[in-house]
C-alpha cells in the first residue's frame, strides 16, 4: 500500500505562487506514476501534472507555463510549484500514485486564490 501526505496549500493573492509537496512512503517513484489533481467545489476531479516512471512530464493545457512537477527521489517527495496563480485555480489539490490501474491518494490540501 502507498501512502502519499500533501502538505504546502494556503491562501495566496492573484499572482503570486506556492510549493505543494507530496511525501510518499518509501521509495516508490521507479514503478509508480505521480501526478497531482485537483477539484474546485461543484467541478470534477482534472489532472493537473504527471511524471512517469522514466521522468516524462504531462501538463494539463490550463497550466502549461505555470504549473511544474518535478520529484526527489533521495527524499520520496514529489512537488508542484504552482505560479502566476488565479482565482481559477482555488481548489483542492491532490497527489496520485498509479500503476497498473491501482490508484492511491493523498488527503488533499486547499489552495485559495484571492485577494
Amino acid at each position: 500500500q502507498v501512502q502519499l501526505v500533501e502538505s504546502g496549500g494556503g491562501l495566496v493573492q492573484p499572482g503570486g505562487s506556492l510549493r505543494l509537496s507530496c511525501a510518499a512512503s518509501g521509495n516508490i517513484f521507479s514503478r509508480w506514476t505521480m501526478g497531482w489533481y485537483r477539484q474546485a467545489p461543484g467541478k470534477q476531479r482534472e489532472l493537473v501534472a504527471s511524471i512517469s516512471t522514466g521522468g516524462i512530464i504531462n501538463n494539463a493545457d490550463s497550466v502549461k507555463g505555470r504549473f511544474t512537477i518535478s520529484r526527489d527521489s533521495a527524499k520520496n517527495t514529489v512537488y508542484l510549484q504552482v505560479n502566476s496563480l488565479q482565482p481559477e485555480d482555488t481548489a483542492v489539490y491532490y497527489c496520485n500514485a498509479n500503476r497498473y490501474g491501482i490508484n492511491y491518494w493523498g488527503q488533499g490540501t486547499q489552495v485559495t486564490v484571492s485577494s
